[in-house]
């Protein structure tokens, strides 16, 4: 995303714009499937917020439709059994309230907190401050649990010193119903149709060839995988955090000191998703109709109640000893509640750190329409989705019909994960670690030498690991760009002033008197 809007903005400004893209397609990490027989999203599922958000802009221009989830939602405990709507609802009131704590502690008082003090230090230490019993607070914790889905990795390891960082865009999360396809198609156009783009082009070497005193004129040699070479003036890398992490000789020189201990601070999380579809959306009726829950929460106003909720949690499992001996918490969101033009009869779980390890070891080098691959996902995910109304294991419309797992924490082009976070030092750390001064350094990049960094890694605080935070980094470096070369770049908004940032992977080059623009190094 971040590349496709860089080219964008150079294009608009008539740069030629070069695209070395390391797959068959544009996208990176944005990208769709019809494997299920519907369309769903491999990559991102949501808008963050909706306070001036330019993907939000994009979705309406582009009749994608969004969705609320809401806040309805079933909880299972560590036993299977469902809790009662009203107290599920009460205790997500006292989770998300610790959540707004510690983010307000992390604002105001980051100096002062230790580097290897934890959310889950935060948690235990507040829900004991709580007037509900001992077994209320485990509760609590577990609960606690679900904020892994949101940064790929256990809230053990999410930095409470630098918590701040993970905030968002003020307004509502919004769930892209009707995938991502028409907005990135929409990024995409500028690029496709005036963009010299090269698949399957995987860039192995960043040279520069110009000495460092010589700022004035630097040139960049790229090798690729396929043996092939080419020059340009500017090279801008969108390839993701855990590429970089992994690709640190790629570049020639060495990275500067600064740079190199940047990527290595800056974390990659592991989150991964399995849609499990049905012939029929057995589990989705009104909540009216449900014998398990008796009472509706007093705040649930004009959400949807003719639908399950949006949200299930099962909370440290004990009761899938074989298949989930460590009890990870487990997530779904119910697709079928989704508006009716979009809604299909499919159960999304959100996984990460060990368990999404796990998971994807289950399906590694099965084919995705074998009935082996459909049976280790199934038996896995089976104790939760058994436990949803009207399942009857004798039911044909209670097995499931195909399952699609992602996989990027084995992509060599999405850098074994899916996107950054922000974890814990450890104790006995010899540097102090700054994240948002390392953050802020991969965005000023390597302009000597014509070396641009960019992607949801390098975006504005309120946007990273984001979609509008890689569309937001992609703008920030093509204005630079453009403004090197005597341009006046274009009308940015204020999240942006004074950012450069991106998130696929583009470069660019001059012929003659023209530069030419960015183009991709490892995956768009």
């Amino acid at each position: 995303m971040a590349g496709l809007r860089c080219a964008e903005v150079l294009i608009n400004h008539g740069i030629k714009v070069t695209i070395l893209e390391g797959r068959n397609r544009t996208g990176g990490r944005v990208h769709q499937s019809t494997h299920l027989g519907h369309l769903v999203d491999v990559g991102p599922n949501w808008i963050h917020g909706t306070d001036h958000n330019p993907i939000l802009d994009l979705a309406a221009e582009t009749n994608t439709t969004t969705h609320s989830i809401g806040e309805r939602q079933s909880i299972f405990d560590l036993l299977g059994r469902i809790m009662n709507e009203k107290k599920a609802t009460e205790y997500s009131e006292l989770v998300w309230g610790i959540v707004a704590d510690a983010f307000k502690h992390s604002n105001n008082d980051s100096a002062g907190i230790p580097p290897d003090r934890s959310l889950q230090d935060f948690f235990r230490e507040k829900v004991k401050e709580k007037a509900v019993s001992e077994d209320e607070q485990k509760i609590l914790l577990q609960m606690a649990q679900m904020w892994g889905a949101f940064v790929g990795d256990p809230i053990d390891k999410q930095s409470l010193k630098f918590f701040w960082l993970e905030e968002c865009i003020e307004g509502e999360n919004l769930f892209v119903a009707s995938t991502y396809k028409a907005i990135l198609d929409r990024v995409a156009k500028t690029a496709r149709a005036s963009a010299d783009i090269q698949f399957s082009k995987t860039v192995t070497s960043i040279e520069s060839l110009s000495s460092l005193t010589d700022t004035e004129n630097p040139k960049t040699l790229l090798r690729t995988a396929c043996g092939s070479t080419q020059i340009f003036d500017e090279v801008v890398i969108t390839a993701p955090l855990g590429w970089l992490k992994r690709n640190k000789s790629a570049f020639v020189p060495p990275l500067p000191a600064r740079i190199s201990q940047a990527i290595d601070n800056i974390s990659y999380g592991r989150l991964e998703k399995v849609y499990i579809t049905f012939p029929s959306a057995f589990w989705d009726e009104p909540l009216s109709n449900q014998k398990q829950q008796t009472e509706t929460p007093k705040d649930a106003g004009t959400e949807d109640t003719h639908h399950y909720p949006g949200f299930t949690h099962f909370l440290s499992p004990q009761y899938a000893p074989t298949t989930n001996p460590k009890n990870w918490n487990q997530e779904l969101v119910n697709l079928a509640a989704l508006p009716s033009s979009c809604a299909h009869p499919t159960l999304l779980f959100y996984i990460y750190g060990p368990c999404s390890t796990h998971i994807t070891s289950l399906i590694a080098n099965l084919d995705p329409d074998s009935p082996a691959y459909l049976t280790a996902l199934a038996e896995f995910f089976h104790p939760y989705y058994s436990l949803l109304p009207n399942y009857t294991p004798t039911d044909p419309s209670c097995s499931p019909k195909k399952c699609l797992a992602t996989s990027w924490s084995t992509d060599p082009l999405a850098g074994y994960g899916s996107y950054s976070n922000f974890q814990i030092s450890p104790p006995n750390a010899k540097d102090a670690v700054e994240l948002d001064k390392d953050i802020e350094a991969l965005r000023t990049g390597l302009p000597e030498r014509g070396v641009w960094l960019a992607g949801e890694h390098t975006a504005p605080f309120v946007a990273l690991g984001t979609v509008t935070g890689a569309w937001w980094s992609g703008e920030g470096v093509g204005r630079r760009i453009v403004s090197a070369y005597g341009g006046g770049g274009e009308t940015a908004s204020s999240e942006t002033e004074g950012v450069g940032e991106v998130e696929t992977k583009a470069f660019i080059r001059k012929d003659g008197k023209s530069v030419a623009g960015p183009l991709n190094a490892v995956d768009s």
